[in-house]
């Protein structure tokens, strides 16, 4: 796998990258699980590289990620006992942590998302069978007494609300449902909806999703098969209809074995999606038909070995990967006109790296 990476970088070299503004830095906030510990890189935009800023040690296995939405602050979930999470202040000038505080929360959460005002922490208990909601203080602690628990379906995995914050769903993996619920922002409370769930396939195991920057569609991955539903959206009533399509994620002629998915994001203009699949090792690349919101695969990249986790820098330009069991992250630049990555750096982490988010400063 590293071989194919490697070969790779060469090809970045004739991406034509759009120019950012001087003054904004960009900065990659990795999580490793297995030694505690939080990565702090910068992209390097014009070499291509990621640069090392900081390693901040954790009380516990690192791993969801969230960033507030003004950027202030960072949470990362620590699941190992005891259950908690840990906040820090970001150096908007240098990207660096520091600590908040580390408060318990009610489970070992698989997922944690600010709501869009950044007062609430939401969280999904992949054990624990709940979702939760936590007040966070002015100060970007998080509360140690939840405002919410609510009991799902089996195998909770992931909570977010949408764009206007008055809506709220969950994916329940052992249920094969999407829970949609109203937000009410104020009092940080959790409603169920008119329609309270979507029901996938048996047996696919819903796991994330992400909104379509325009709010028309969500793109839900599911584990167990590998596969994308694709729903339209309805702002309005924050209601998913009936799914459109389905695609796969698995390479063509896959053999390897139970398929694995594991993570999903769309680049902020909404014209590419990208998938993570665990036991291929590779990232799929989709583009958006933004009138239908169907799916056209155009690439399957190998990439970092066991790829929980990825995210893409705001503008378009760069992804970040990385591997649980090669303990490590790959920057590829992306082409602006066919979405191809390109690897441009490689870069060793600590022990199973998971969870990747990006962020511009100032």
């Amino acid at each position: 796998m590293k071989r194919h990476i490697l070969a790779s970088v060469a090809l970045a070299t004739a991406f034509g990258l759009s120019p950012t503004p001087a003054a904004a830095a960009t900065y990659v906030y990795v999580s490793n699980a297995e030694s505690r510990e939080i990565s702090v890189l910068r992209i390097d935009r014009e070499a291509r590289v990621l640069r090392p800023v900081q390693t901040v040690p954790v009380t516990g296995t690192a791993m969801p990620i969230a960033v507030s939405p003004d950027k202030r602050f960072l949470h990362v979930a620590l699941r190992s006992q005891p259950f908690s999470v840990a906040s820090f202040s970001i150096n908007p000038a240098t990207g660096e942590l520091s600590p908040v505080a580390t408060t318990p929360l009610p489970d070992s959460m698989a997922y944690i998302a600010t709501d869009r005002t950044g007062r609430f922490l939401l969280s999904a208990s992949y054990g624990g069978d709940k979702v939760a909601v936590n007040a966070i203080g002015l100060n970007g602690a998080v509360a140690a007494e939840p405002t919410q628990i609510v009991a799902t379906r089996r195998h909770a995995h992931a909570v977010m609300t949408d764009r206007s914050n008055r809506h709220a769903f969950a994916t329940n993996l052992g249920g094969d449902v999407v829970l949609q619920f109203t937000f009410d922002a104020t009092m940080g409370q959790l409603r169920s909806a008119s329609a309270p769930l979507v029901e996938t396939d048996t047996g696919q195991g819903p796991r994330h999703f992400v909104f379509h920057p325009g709010d028309r569609f969500v793109y839900l991955l599911n584990e167990l098969d590998a596969t994308i539903n694709v729903y339209p959206y309805d702002p309005g009533a924050g209601l998913l209809g009936n799914r459109i399509e389905r695609v796969t994620t698995l390479p063509d002629g896959f053999q390897g074995g139970a398929p694995w998915a594991a993570e999903v994001r769309i680049s902020t203009d909404g014209r590419r999606l990208y998938a993570s699949e665990r036991r291929s090792s590779t990232l799929s690349v989709f583009d958006v038909d933004a009138a239908t919101g169907r799916l056209t695969r155009t690439a399957v990249v190998p990439t970092e070995e066991q790829p929980r986790g990825f995210a893409l820098d705001s503008a378009g330009q760069f992804l970040v990967a990385v591997g649980q069991k090669s303990h490590s992250a790959t920057l590829y630049a992306i082409d602006p006109q066919s979405g191809r990555l390109g690897a441009t750096h490689r870069l060793p982490l600590g022990k199973d790296p998971n969870w990747v988010e990006i962020i511009e400063l100032p």
